[in-house]
């Protein structure tokens, strides 16, 4: 039976299976969509799925900004580097097939969509890798596609789960690499890989150069290999350099040393139905690591070496650093752990290719397992049910009655798998933050935030209290709250000296409440209490100020406010410790977790630098007797200052009279129409980050806000470049031209396709020709 009618199968089988797993594993636990239970924990639900929101708004024409520039989100953030982070995935744009309101849906089915799509695309590999029988490629990519990782790891993480694709993907460009076929498609795949998730697609590479140097370690296969990926990141550069430049741009996020995981932990990781953290989810169906762990007792190293030395590269801090990109993540620290699972089925399929082995090395390969496995007695992490089905897949293997083998195999890993993602689902939900699912009560909110919507006259916020980090992306407006891991360093400092509460150490910046930034960035409407409101004047989006250095900001948020204002708004308070009658009373305590009460209005507080700031705080405007706040919980108290609203207005009032005439708003900038004889610095209300260009050179800065000389112009036209994008233009066109002559030479002196090694029939269990 040629490949091309055995791969269809082996890649159907593999699909089948793993949906299957997955799918039964939740509902087993009740788990969204299968159940009350939420999905929707860590950054699925409070970075991930607003991300796919706006990419659903871009797709139907209904975002503010482009592909560029994200409007919506941190007063007006770089969307490339996110796009190219979060959403360049091939799988992503299929979220616009759902409806708005289902989009957690959309991402359920995208996942297991991606998992089925490793697990198929691994059983083509193997037999393309090695001939075979069918049966035992679709047993093996489904193991692959169902790894611990997957299914504990990058089931929440979803970009990541293109990694899982990538690496069966890289490893059949190397087949490629290895025959000297194919270098087109092949660097196109590389490219595509490095696409969707460069980050994942890094270890991939990786992993699928140690595969090419084990089958191939002649240095004309490993330098073609080496072309191959260095044109295909060519490619993708047009999206890998904004995204790298991005990330030095960004603000810092927290430095961790790397703290190898104990034995007994790592042994009990090797089982289904564990769960942790900070340990590498090593489980693969147990009958892979037994196939793996046989070769050697048929004198077949170098397999068993590969995955040894990725296994040990996992917990040795140097090559912990190099499968990182040179950083410990903020996060689990064993991301690259899919890489191993993946070596492990290249290494099982060398000893089923042609039917299950034999009883002896069978016997010898549980028997490592099993030893590995009683390393997990003295680890917490082991479970009840984890040994049993630990114990059910040492012992599959062995079942030999001719056409019996396959369903009992098959049954196994998917009760395994199973057992792995109900465990896996309830763990997390203990453990991790979660976040509900969209509701009718958002559904109200994002038509009333779009009725109130003035843009671009003026801003409306999505307001308080957040049901994620970027709000404004999942439920509409063009707010303050951004979280990425690319939040922009000077959007954060700009943030953090007005006033603004974060959590996630300043990557997840949050909406904040106060009139005189709402007048700053041009906030007319915010949701408030239930409802949207409109707020005190505000500033138009694009102002005049006087000529000379913008504010230098201090310590306290008041004053800050009043530089970049330019006026005085604030006043302490009264020798009383009160504010004076119909002052606003503002709270600053960014380290303070409690609670504050002042008359009727009591407010909450979360405080704990670095990891959460608390906000500048309203207490209420005074109208009865002096009065201090009464603060409960810890940390330190803080300041208070007093809001004079009539100094706001006038402030307001004085800034609007020097506006632009004109302001055209586009998806990368946009164009104001001065007053005649206008002097000083135009200031548009939004963070100065890397990439804006004004009147034909890089715009200037005016305490954190982007700005430009007037310099007697009747016109300033201001717009926005990711940095990095000009530059990955270049190489990306420069390797396709590279790639067009060599694919052009290869053609021409190609001749006919050699065979691969042992390319012969094999014969399946009970003699049957696969």
């Amino acid at each position: 039976m040629k490949i091309r009618n055995r791969g269809p199968r082996a890649a159907g089988l593999a699909a089948l299976l793993t949906v299957l797993a997955v799918c039964a594993g939740d509902a087993v636990a009740r788990t969204f969509p299968f159940g009350p239970h939420r999905r929707s924990v860590n950054d699925l639900g409070n970075q991930f799925l607003p991300f796919h929101a706006h990419l659903w708004d871009l797709l139907h024409g209904r975002a503010d900004g482009g592909l560029l520039l994200n409007w919506q989100s941190g007063w007006g953030s770089g969307f490339l580097p996110d796009l190219g982070t979060y959403l360049t995935s091939p799988f992503a744009p299929l979220v616009a097939l759902f409806p708005r309101a289902d989009l957690a849906y959309a991402l359920y089915a995208i996942t297991v969509l991606k998992s089925a799509a490793a697990a198929a695309a691994t059983a083509w590999t193997l037999l393309r890798i090695r001939e075979g029988v069918w049966w035992g490629a679709g047993l093996l990519g489904a193991a692959y596609g169902l790894c611990g990782w997957a299914l504990l790891e990058a089931v929440y993480n979803p970009m990541w789960m293109d990694g899982l694709i990538a690496f069966p993907l890289l490893c059949l460009v190397g087949v490629w690499v290895r025959e000297g076929r194919r270098p087109l498609l092949g660097t196109l795949l590389v490219a595509g890989c490095w696409t969707a998730n460069f980050y994942t697609a890094y270890m991939a590479t990786i992993g699928a150069a140690l595969v090419l140097l084990v089958t191939a370690p002649r240095r004309r296969v490993l330098l073609r290999g080496a072309a191959t990926v260095l044109l295909g990141v060519g490619l993708a550069a047009p999206v890998l350099l904004p995204v790298f430049l991005g990330t030095r741009h960004a603000y810092p996020g927290v430095v961790r040393d790397f703290a190898a995981a104990g034995g007994a932990d790592l042994a009990a990781r090797l089982m289904p139905a564990t769960y942790g953290f900070s340990t590498p989810a090593l489980f693969v169906f147990t009958a892979v690591p037994v196939l793996a762990a046989s070769l050697p007792f048929r004198r077949e190293w170098r397999w068993p070496l590969l995955a040894a030395g990725v296994a040990l590269s996992l917990q040795w801090g140097p090559t912990h650093l190099v499968w990182h990109v040179f950083a410990t993540p903020n996060g689990s620290p064993y991301r690259q752990t899919f890489v191993l699972a993946g070596v492990l089925v290249l290494a099982a399929w060398q000893a089923v290719a042609d039917g299950l082995p034999e009883r002896r090395a069978l016997l010898g390969g549980a028997g490592l397992v099993a030893l590995l496995g009683l390393g997990a007695l003295g680890s917490a992490q082991a479970t009840g049910w984890g040994w049993v089905l630990f114990a059910a897949g040492l012992a599959a293997p062995f079942v030999r009655r001719g056409r019996l083998a396959v369903p009992v195999l098959a049954a196994v890993l998917v009760a395994q798998a199973a057992a792995t993602t109900a465990y896996g689902d309830r763990e997390r939900l203990a453990r991790l933050d979660d976040y509900p699912a969209w509701s009718a009560a958002d559904t109200r909110r994002a038509a009333a935030l779009a009725e109130a919507d003035g843009w671009p006259a003026y801003r409306t916020d999505s307001g308080r209290p957040q049901t994620s980090g970027n709000e404004p992306m999942l439920l509409g407006g063009q707010g303050g709250a951004y979280y990425s891991s690319l939040t922009p360093d000077v959007l954060t400092r700009t943030m953090a000296a007005l006033g603004a509460g974060w959590t996630s150490r300043g990557r997840n910046l949050q909406s904040l409440d106060n009139p005189v930034t709402d007048a700053l960035f041009a906030v007319g409407a915010r949701w408030r209490d239930g409802a949207v409101v409109r707020t005190g004047p505000a500033a138009p989006l694009v102002t005049v100020r006087p000529a000379g250095r913008g504010p230098s900001y201090g310590p306290s948020p008041f004053r800050n406010q009043e530089l970049l204002l330019g006026a005085r708004v604030y006043e302490p308070p009264g020798p009383d410790g009160a504010c004076r009658t119909g002052t606003e009373t503002f709270l600053w305590a960014p380290d303070f977790t409690g609670t504050a009460r002042l008359g009727a209005r009591t407010v909450t507080l979360r405080g704990q630098l670095p990891k959460w700031r608390a906000a500048l705080t309203s207490l209420g405007v005074r109208t009865g007797p002096a009065a201090r706040p009464a603060l409960t919980g810890r940390g330190p108290h803080g300041e208070l200052g007093c809001l004079d609203h009539t100094r706001l207005r006038a402030a307001v009032a004085a800034l609007r009279a020097t506006a632009p005439t004109a302001l055209t708003v586009t998806d990368s900038g946009f164009r104001a129409t001065l007053r005649p004889g206008t002097r000083g610095t135009v200031v548009l209300a939004a963070p100065r980050i890397a990439g804006w260009h004004c009147a034909g050179r890089p715009a200037e800065a005016y305490g954190g806000l982007v700005a430009v000389r007037a310099e007697g112009r009747t016109e300033i036209t201001c717009s926005y470049r990711p940095p990095g994008l000009r530059a990955g233009l270049a190489v990306g066109g420069a390797a396709a031209l590279l790639l067009g002559a060599w694919a052009t030479a290869t053609v021409r002196r190609r001749g006919p396709t050699p065979a691969l090694p042992g390319q012969v029939g094999h014969l399946a269990p009970g003699g049957v020709r696969a």
